[in-house]
């Protein structure tokens, strides 16, 4: 069905005008739409304002010798001030809500070559948010002024996603903004990668503050950074990056460094100091560990957050300072608020946008793209191409995505481990020998909290289950109950401790001894230790 054609627009109040016959041989935007013979309006809505009365009735009277078909309706419009955005945009925005659009039967261009500036862009807003359903419509003048020619009309329809290239080029930016919050990284974990994409959006439409929890090095400070830059890059902040690690923060120092104080506020405040809070002014604020902030200096954080002013230490003026803020803790806010430790009102304004970074045990799929861009970066750095060999990468790869890779210190392990292998390589190429070696670095590494976790408990000399792993290796240490885990680390520890199989053996088996007619201690040890494929020399070793 042929849907009836509606144009909505404002009069032309200079150029519409004209009263004598010649005003037949301009060219008059308003009038041109009814006179294109490919095109006929079957109704146009007139804006105008009072004092243009009548001019609004000989266009319309024009119009309808133009083109008899078209029904002109005049509306009139009380807008005293029509380069005032506000008001000029509040009146459309009602009329908009009044006037009853039958998108089935009509379609509807709204015609933005007149009117004032503020008018086209008002209608243009209301256009873009589907206020005023429909195309937008702009009408040229011809290029040379003759009676009867209309000009040229083109239509303008704001659904970008009908325009391929918009939406393409859109795209690309969207893709850019998450490749540069994940430092060109191609990461692979499906929650991280959904993660980032949210944090670019918001990054990018929002100044509300954000909260990032997570472990230790999951990359808190790194990604409020980026943020940092894609909005310095966007125009969206003219300030810098101002970021304090709220730990290190005691006392009157802690108020003193963020919210600045006056001269002889307390002891040793020898001169003014601006603050953290003020540095930050334009900018962003990320404050690292926010849980570790004391209760008053969280007091005058909130007043801050939501006033963008605070008083000085000292001071009996306040100071303003609009910052945004990016916070960041590895603590559960939720319990420190329930302990009363951290406010509740505070814990609700920074947590409108809540992002919980994983670990990198938690991104196994993403330690091998990580480690290629920390060994890239680490040979620029040296000056030189570093590169692992396939079985090196392979071994690698095998151990830190495995269990026994706790990666405790998250990216700060790996961009260590990435830093030795590429300091250590001949050449730049990292061979499978230096694998191990670093392997079974970062299994001492982390020893003592593999212990903790598999109930081992730690002593100095005492036998680990990384001790365990490296003698039987980990696959048989993971199918081994607990208990015989337990009980071989207990043998091995007394075979390191002892200085024959026999010493070893007489410790072990003291009581049950004297109940055998024939004493072998040695012979059942080493019985015991060949259930494990090890023999003596194995078993004491690294005493």
């Amino acid at each position: 069905m042929r849907k009836n054609k509606v144009v909505i627009g404002f009069l032309g109040t200079q150029l519409d005008s004209g009263k004598g016959a010649g005003r037949w041989e301009k060219w008059r935007p308003t009038v041109s739409l009814v006179q294109h013979e490919d095109v006929v309006i079957e109704r146009l809505e007139l804006l105008y304002t009072p004092p243009h009365r009548e001019l609004a009735h000989v266009v319309r009277t024009d119009i309808q010798t133009a083109s008899p078909e078209t029904a002109v309706s005049l509306v009139p419009l009380q807008i005293a001030d029509p380069w005032d955005f506000g008001e000029v945009y509040a009146t459309l925005f009602d009329w908009t809500q009044g006037y009853r659009f039958d998108t089935e039967r009509e379609e509807y261009w709204t015609h933005i070559t007149t009117g004032t500036h503020v008018a086209q862009i008002c209608l243009f807003l209301l256009v873009e948010s589907r206020r005023i359903p429909g195309v937008l419509a702009q009408t040229s003048p011809p290029k040379r002024q003759q009676m009867g020619n209309p000009g040229s009309y083109a239509l303008i329809d704001l659904d970008l996603s009908r325009y391929d290239v918009i939406a393409q080029r859109f795209g690309a930016e969207q893709r850019d903004a998450l490749d540069f919050l994940k430092s060109g990284i191609a990461t692979r974990n499906a929650r991280f990668n959904a993660l980032i994409e949210e944090v670019e959006r918001v990054a990018v439409r929002s100044r509300a503050p954000i909260l990032f929890t997570g472990p230790t090095g999951a990359g808190k400070s790194h990604l409020a950074r980026r943020m940092f830059e894609l909005k310095k890059a966007r125009h969206q902040v003219e300030g810098d990056f101002v970021e304090v690690n709220c730990a290190t923060l005691h006392g009157d120092g802690a108020a003193s460094t963020l919210f600045g104080h006056k001269k002889g506020a307390f002891t040793g405040a020898a001169a003014d100091r601006a603050g953290l809070l003020r540095t930050a002014h334009k900018g962003v604020l990320f404050l690292d560990e926010i849980g570790e902030l004391g209760l008053d200096e969280q007091a005058m954080l909130l007043k801050a957050v939501e006033e963008k002013r605070f008083y000085p230490m000292g001071s009996d003026r306040e100071v303003a300072s609009d910052f945004e803020l990016i916070a960041g803790t590895n603590r559960d806010l939720r319990t420190e608020v329930a302990a009363g430790r951290f406010r509740e009102d505070l814990y609700a304004r920074i947590n409108l946008w809540s992002y919980q970074l994983p670990g990198l045990a938690e991104r196994p799929e993403d330690i091998e793209p990580n480690l290629d861009h920390l060994l890239s970066r680490t040979g620029g750095e040296l000056g030189r191409t570093v590169r692992l060999s396939a079985e090196a990468r392979t071994a690698y790869l095998r151990f830190a995505q495995s269990p026994d890779a706790l990666w405790s210190g998250n990216f700060r392990d790996l961009s260590a481990s990435a830093t030795r292998l590429a300091t250590l390589a001949d050449s730049g190429r990292i061979g499978l020998p230096l694998v191990e070696a670093e392997i079974a670095r970062l299994r001492w590494l982390w020893q003592a909290a593999s212990d903790a976790r598999h109930g081992l408990a730690p002593a100095a000399g005492t036998v680990g289950r990384a001790d365990l792993a490296a003698l039987l290796g980990d696959e048989t240490v993971e199918s081994m109950d607990l208990f015989d885990q337990l009980q071989l680390a207990a043998v091995l520890q007394v075979c390191r401790q002892s200085r024959a199989l026999s010493d070893a053996g007489r410790l072990l088996f003291q009581a049950s001894r004297t109940q055998r007619t024939v004493v072998n201690d040695a012979d059942r040890l080493r019985k015991y230790l060949a259930r494990f494929g090890l023999d003596w020399g194995r078993a004491s070793a690294h005493r």
